[in-house]
């Protein structure tokens, strides 16, 4: 199978670097495959996880939360806010992260919360436990 390569990095640091066979995200527009010799696009990204293919048949899963997927001459390159891979993820954080969020969004209506805020944040924390295999 043909291959290209792919790379995804954060303000901080590079996640992941490597050959793959083909990346599943999750575009504003609904979820993207994309293989070798794709043609060039940019788009932003949702808060979701990434699949990535490797040609040894692995998966790969990382929870990036946002960003832009750009696609040029046989390279993609993910620019994320955050991104972790699942042995990064500290699950009972994620957990407690969620259950902020949820209340917050509770709340949202009696207070003056940000409600968009919660959102995201509960959309990160979700993504998160997805990725380490505790979501739901």
């Amino acid at each position: 199978m043909k291959t290209f390569q792919l790379e995804v990095v954060t303000p901080e640091r590079k996640v992941y670097s490597g050959d793959a066979t083909m990346v599943i995200v999750k575009g504003i527009e609904g979820e993207l495959g994309i293989m070798a010799n794709h043609l060039p696009f940019v788009t932003p990204l949702q808060i979701a996880p990434v699949r990535i293919k490797t040609p040894d048949q692995d998966e790969h899963v990382i929870a990036v939360n946002g960003g832009f997927i750009e696609v040029h001459n046989n390279k993609v390159i993910i620019l994320a806010e955050s991104a972790e891979l699942p042995e990064e993820i500290d699950i009972d954080r994620a957990e407690r992260a969620r259950e902020r969020a949820e209340e917050r969004l509770r709340r949202a209506k009696q207070e003056k919360i940000d409600y968009h805020r919660a959102e995201m944040a509960l959309q990160r924390a979700i993504n998160r436990l997805r990725v380490a295999g505790r979501g739901r």
